[in-house]
C-alpha cells in the first residue's frame, strides 16, 4: 500500500474505521473512500458490486462488523452471525470479483477458543470450542478470516486478517447493557458519581483477566501491516499484557472520580476466563503499542463526557461499527 492508493475503509464510522480514517489522513493518504449504511448496506452483494466497480479502489479495509458484549451476542445471535457473515462474504467476494489486490479483514481475539493457550498465539484458531455467549459472532468472523486465507491461496490476492484484542477509545458507545465491559462501566460510575450512588453494580466475579487496546494504537498497527509487502495471513493486535475485571474496575473508579463501592454480581456470566493474545509475531514485524492503559482511559472518559454534552452518545452497534 502506498500513498497514491485509493483505499475504502468499510465501517468508517465505527470505532476502529474512525481511527483508521484519521491515521490514513495522518500519514498523508487522502484517496478514501468511504460510505454509510444509507448509501451501501455490505449485507446487499449487488450493492456491494455496484459499489466497488464504480469506485474502483486499491485496497479495502473491512472494519464493518455487528458489535457487542456478553448481553448483546447472547440475546440477539441470529443478527450477530447474520450480519457479519453477510458482510465478510459481499466484501471479500466482490472485492475480488472487482480486481482488488489488497484487503485487510478484522477479526477478534475473542473468536479463539474459549480455553486458549495464555497468551493466545495465532495458531490456536480452531484448536477447541469456542465461548458459547459468543458463537454467532466468532462463527461469522471465522468465516470471514478464512476466506482472505483461501482467496489469497488459490488466486495470487493479498487478502489477510488481523486479530485485535479488547478495543476502546474515541468513537466507541457506551450503552449499557449492549456495549463491551470498559466503555461501559465508564459510562455506569460517570452516573453512579453523579447520583452520589453507594455502588456500582458489576457483572461477573470479577476475576476474568482481560487485554485492552487502544483504538489508535490498533490502527497504527492495522496500517503497519498493510505497508508490508508480504505480511501473514493472521496476525494478532494487542498490549501483550492484561488485568482482571476487578482491577480495571477501580482503574476506571480513579479515571472518573467514584467514590462509592464496587458490587460484582458473581450469579452473572464471566466469559471466557483470560483473553490475552500472543504479540510476538507483531513485535517481530516491527510494531509495539504506545498508549497506556490509564492514558488511553482518561482520554477515553473525556470523549464520554464531550458526548454528553452534545447528545451524541451512541447507542447499540450496527453492521457498520467495529470495536
Amino acid at each position: 500500500m502506498n500513498q497514491t492508493d485509493k483505499i475504502y475503509v468499510a465501517g468508517h464510522r465505527g470505532m476502529v474505521g474512525s481511527a483508521l480514517v484519521r491515521a490514513l489522513e495522518r500519514r498523508g493518504y487522502m484517496n478514501i473512500v468511504t460510505a454509510d449504511r444509507a448509501a451501501l448496506d455490505l449485507r446487499d452483494a449487488p450493492a456491494m458490486r455496484a459499489f466497488l466497480a464504480a469506485e474502483k479502489p486499491d485496497v479495502v479495509i473491512g472494519a464493518a462488523a455487528r458489535v457487542g458484549g456478553i448481553h448483546a451476542n447472547s440475546t440477539y445471535p441470529a443478527e450477530f452471525i447474520y450480519d457479519n457473515l453477510a458482510a465478510a462474504l459481499n466484501l471479500t467476494h466482490e472485492a475480488w470479483q472487482a480486481g482488488v489486490k489488497r484487503l485487510l479483514f478484522l477479526g477478534s481475539t475473542c473468536i479463539y477458543p474459549r480455553l486458549a493457550p495464555q497468551p493466545i498465539p495465532e495458531s490456536a484458531l480452531l484448536s477447541g470450542p469456542l465461548e458459547p455467549s459468543n458463537e454467532a459472532y466468532a462463527i461469522a468472523k471465522i468465516a470471514g478470516l478464512k476466506l482472505c486465507q483461501h482467496y489469497r491461496a488459490q488466486y495470487g490476492v493479498t487478502y489477510h486478517s488481523v486479530m485485535p484484542t479488547n478495543l476502546y477509545g474515541p468513537g466507541d458507545h457506551y450503552d449499557l447493557m449492549n456495549s463491551h465491559v470498559l466503555p461501559a462501566l465508564l459510562r455506569k460510575m460517570h452516573e453512579a458519581k453523579l447520583a452520589g450512588a453507594p455502588a456500582v453494580p458489576i457483572w461477573g466475579s470479577g476475576t476474568p483477566r482481560r487485554e485492552f487496546l487502544h483504538v489508535d494504537d490498533c490502527a497504527e498497527a492495522i496500517l503497519h501491516l498493510l505497508e508490508l509487502d508480504a505480511p501473514p495471513d493472521l496476525v494478532n493486535i494487542g498490549t501483550g499484557s492484561d488485568v482482571t475485571i476487578r482491577e480495571l474496575a477501580e482503574t476506571v473508579r480513579c479515571v472518573v472520580g467514584f467514590e462509592g463501592e464496587l458490587a460484582f454480581d458473581a450469579t452473572k456470566p464471566d466469559g471466557t476466563p483470560r483473553k490475552l493474545c500472543d504479540t510476538t509475531l507483531l513485535r517481530s514485524l516491527g510494531w509495539s503499542p504506545s498508549i497506556s492503559l490509564e492514558a488511553g482511559l482518561r482520554s477515553t472518559y473525556s470523549d464520554l463526557l464531550e458526548k454528553l454534552r452534545s447528545g451524541s452518545v451512541r447507542g447499540w452497534s450496527t453492521v457498520d461499527d467495529r470495536r
